[in-house]
Order: C-alpha cells, then sequence, then structure tokens
C-alpha cells in the first residue's frame, strides 16, 4: 500500500512534466527536399489532415530557390501533400531551411535532404530551433548525437510507451526482479526496431498502434487482479511477457523512425544512436518515478494509514486503464 500510495503523486507529477511533451496530438509535418544536379528541386510537403486550430506551417527555402508554378495538392492517408517544384541557383549546402509557425501547430516538423552531392541529410525542426543550416560534412558523431536525440525525444513524447513502463513499475516489487523485467522490455523492442527498420519485418502502423494501447490495457487488467490469490503469467514471470510486449512496441518505435529516414551512409549508426536515444529517456522516466516514490515513502506513517488511502491507492492503475481503453478505441475506430 505505501508503495501504491507513494507513485500516486509521480503520477501527478509526470502527468505536469511528460504531457506538455506528449500534448503534441498531432502527427509532425514532413519537408522533403531533393536536390537534382540540374539545378532543380522536388519539394514535398506534407502536413496531418487534422492539426491545431489556427496552425499555420509555411516552409521557406533560401532566397536563391524560386518555386516554378504553383504547388499540386492531394490527400494521402491522414495528410495532406503538397508537391512542387523550385529552381536554385546554387547548392543547398551552405544554406539555411526554415519552418514558420511550428510553435503554434503544437507538432515538430521532419526534415529529409536529398543533396546534389549524394548525400541524405535528416533533421526535426521544433519550435525552439525552426530553422536548419546545411552543413558542408557530417561526421559520425553528428549522426550519432542526431539520432539519439530524436530517440530521446520520441520516448518522452510517446505517453503510451511511459504509461506501459509505469505499469511495470507498479506491477513489479524488488529492483532486482524490476531491473530484468524492464531489460527484458528494453530486449524485445530493440529486436523488432531493427528487424522492422532493416525491412525484415512489416505491420501496418494502425493495427500496431491500437494492438500497443491494447497491451497497456493488459497490465493495467494485471495490477487489478494482483490482489487475488492467483497468481497470473504475468505475475509470476514479468520478464517474460515484458519482452513479449516489448516486441509490439518496438514495431511503433520503428514506425516513428521510418517516418525520419535513415542516412543512407550511416545506417548501423543511425539505427544504434536512435535505440540508445529511447532507452535513456526510458531509464530517465524510470529514475524519477521511482525517486518520487522513495521521497513519498518518507511521509509520516500515518498519513498511509488514513481510510482515504485505500480509495487513492487505485488511482495509478485506474489511469493506465481508462487512458489505454480510450486510446484503443480511438485507434480502432481511426482504421475505418
Amino acid at each position: 500500500m505505501r508503495k501504491t500510495l507513494s507513485l500516486v503523486l509521480a503520477v501527478v507529477l509526470l502527468g505536469f512534466v511528460v504531457l506538455p511533451v506528449s500534448a503534441h496530438t498531432f502527427a509532425p509535418a514532413l519537408l522533403e527536399i531533393q536536390q537534382g544536379a540540374d539545378e532543380k528541386v522536388n519539394i514535398r510537403w506534407k502536413q496531418p489532415a487534422i492539426k491545431a486550430v489556427g496552425s499555420q506551417l509555411l516552409p521557406r527555402l533560401p532566397e536563391t530557390c524560386q518555386a516554378q508554378g504553383a504547388p499540386a495538392v492531394h490527400e494521402e492517408g491522414t495528410g495532406i501533400i503538397m508537391t512542387w517544384e523550385a529552381e536554385c541557383s546554387v547548392s543547398l549546402v551552405g544554406e539555411t531551411i526554415r519552418v514558420d509557425g511550428i510553435a503554434g501547430s503544437r507538432a515538430d516538423v521532419l526534415l529529409r535532404l536529398e543533396l546534389d552531392d549524394g548525400r541524405s541529410l535528416r533533421h526535426v525542426l521544433t519550435a525552439d530551433a525552426p530553422s536548419y543550416l546545411v552543413p558542408e560534412t557530417e561526421s559520425l558523431a553528428d549522426v550519432m548525437v542526431g539520432y539519439a536525440g530524436l530517440g530521446v525525444e520520441h520516448i518522452l513524447g510517446g505517453f503510451d510507451h511511459l504509461l506501459f513502463v509505469l505499469g511495470l513499475v507498479l506491477l513489479v516489487t524488488g529492483g532486482r526482479r524490476l531491473l530484468v523485467t524492464v531489460t527484458a522490455f528494453t530486449l524485445g523492442h530493440s529486436v523488432t526496431l531493427a528487424l522492422a527498420v532493416l525491412g525484415f519485418v512489416h505491420m501496418p502502423s494502425g493495427p500496431t498502434e491500437a494492438a500497443i494501447a491494447l497491451s497497456i490495457y493488459v497490465l493495467a487488467l494485471e495490477l487489478v487482479r494482483r490482489k487475488t490469490s492467483q497468481e497470473s503469467l504475468m505475475q509470476r514471470s514479468p520478464w517474460l511477457v515484458a519482452g513479449l510486449f516489448g516486441l509490439l512496441h518496438g514495431l511503433g518505435f520503428a514506425g516513428a523512425l521510418s517516418e525520419i529516414g535513415l542516412p543512407a551512409h550511416e545506417i548501423p549508426a543511425a539505427l544504434f544512436a536512435f535505440n540508445v536515444g529511447i532507452e535513456v529517456g526510458q531509464l530517465a522516466f524510470v529514475a524519477v518515478v521511482l525517486a518520487v516514490g522513495w521521497m513519498l515513502t518518507r511521509c509520516p506513517e500515518r498519513w498511509t494509514e488514513q481510510a482515504w488511502t485505500q480509495s487513492l491507492a487505485q488511482v495509478p492503475t485506474y489511469v493506465i486503464g481508462s487512458l489505454s481503453a480510450f486510446w484503443f478505441l480511438e485507434r480502432v475506430l481511426g482504421l475505418f
């Protein structure tokens, strides 16, 4: 009871910490720029059909580039695509590309660049850094730092994945047992992340996201059942179930990474760095939860003996269950 009660405030605190990041309920926009050797540049600009009210994203190429004709517009899945051509008098190397209006869109912009020198660059434009100076060269260190940052950003913005990790922390007792369980979850999603990104496994994103929400709901049910005398497989071997669910969550991570893309010349390094970033963000989340929980266990014993704490201790379980059920229904309906 003290452990569960101590994590109630952690849920509330993490809501303030995580929700501003995960408030990016709108999918990121995607700006693809491909420069040929004949000064022609092809631009593909994708925005989600559902976006924040008042969102006015506007990509801006360097002044050395002039648009040729009006953009062609069509719908594709859940996005609106605009394509057009521009003519640039000089190479994009050393020039600045920016997107205005990111702060009001509540979503970042993924930038893909195919340069005339054969290089393929990836970058994320944010409200704090809405522009990108195309570098002369990109070292291995630059690739790894950039993709590690993308991994951290993705996991901290993925409230569903973090809610699953929170459920594991609530379910598993004992530091060593928790470490083994979280490690199994890590290994599981690392395997499918690599297999999916490298093209060995393919799953549609819609059913995958719905299944991820269902996995969180199953975990919430286990949190309710843990008080019964009959132990389930998840209670007996949480590491095994966490590893299997990790395989599923890895497909979700792969979907995000496929949207970003990988640099052709550094695929293994970028994949490794992205995965490391995910783990760093995940471990930071677990550390915050455990730290807040430990601090709350220092509260006076008489506080946890009050009758109202019996109800309050159920808050994390019902938060996890309610949100996962909502996400599941929302994602299933989204398939149609």
